[in-house]
């Protein structure tokens, strides 16, 4: 009989929750046998004891709650004021003294390359180029972003800078 159910296509007529995932609800003040009679488990006295206690979440028992603690400042300028960081940009910047350091005369650098020589190594963020130190050596360089002054360093020593459009 058992094998008649399990084969039974599943259609609303036989649907049920899984075994344990729902509990009768707790029927308080019923008499002591059942575990929650007389104080119906508030305990003996005290605020959350009587009617109209506050056990909502963030009560902090009547001290001044922490959002009315904190200071008050907007603006994403400044990263100690309202969440910002799901709007927040970011790029990984990558030095033109690095890329003179670890690259040969005439290579192409792309995103790959960087991968591998270990400077741009988080796929998702755009990679920017910046101009610390500098370049002699003549590259041609594929990155998101390039600083105005790392561009001009990369096209004096003979490169070229290719914006990768994303």
């Amino acid at each position: 009989m058992a094998d008649e159910i399990e084969k039974e296509p599943i259609g609303l007529h036989n649907l049920k929750p899984a075994p344990g995932s729902r509990r009768p609800r707790k029927r308080v003040g019923r008499g002591e046998g059942s575990g929650l009679g007389k104080t119906s488990g508030r305990g003996q006295k005290g605020a959350g004891s009587r009617s109209g206690a506050k056990d909502r979440a963030r009560f902090e028992g009547g001290q001044m709650p922490i959002h009315m603690r904190m200071r008050k400042l907007r603006g994403p300028h400044m990263k100690k004021s309202m969440p910002f960081e799901m709007f927040r940009t970011s790029t990984q910047g990558v030095n033109v003294q690095d890329l003179e350091a670890r690259f040969e005369k005439g290579a192409e650098v792309t995103l790959d390359a960087l991968k591998t020589a270990g400077l741009a190594k988080k796929a998702d963020v755009p990679v920017k180029i910046l101009a610390k130190g500098e370049i002699t050596k003549p590259l041609t360089v594929h990155a998101h972003k390039f600083s105005a002054s790392a561009k001009a360093a990369i096209e004096a020593a003979g490169g070229t800078a290719v914006t990768i459009e994303s």
